[in-house]
């Protein structure tokens, strides 16, 4: 058995309610930073909201503030981490020159005409 009693004493409900009230005033306001152009920054503000709200839903739904602090440093530092590799993309995405030519043509849905259609008309067009 174990020793460990599940106590509310880290706040009750009252912490609950002010988490989900953080998290819907920083949802409101990533769609607010949706609607402004940042430019580049776009992507580094959405990516700074959306770790504040995983840092808040860590901490307190998944109780690590109320853990053992390692176990927090083990979850900030898969932030961290997330962070640098994401940061490596950028780096690697900006060196690169010829990223508007990689972008396809359009594909052009119709009906579709036998092989021999396209060869017997070219030379009808040319004609006239």
């Amino acid at each position: 058995m174990s020793t460990h009693e599940h106590t509310h004493e880290h706040g009750g409900s009252g912490v609950y309610v002010k988490t989900l009230l953080a998290l819907l005033i920083l949802t409101i306001l990533t769609v607010a930073a949706s609607y402004i152009d940042f430019g580049s920054g776009n992507v580094v503000i959405a990516l700074l909201i959306a770790s504040i709200k995983a840092s808040l839903v860590a901490l307190f739904f998944m109780h690590l503030r109320y853990e053992k602090a390692v176990n927090a440093v083990i979850a900030c530092s898969g932030f961290l981490f997330l962070g640098i590799f994401l940061m490596f993309c950028f780096i690697d995405f900006d060196t690169r020159d010829d990223a508007k030519a990689l972008d396809p043509q359009p594909v052009m849905y119709g009906p579709a005409k036998p092989a021999g259609a396209a060869a017997a008309s070219a030379p009808a067009a040319e004609a006239k």
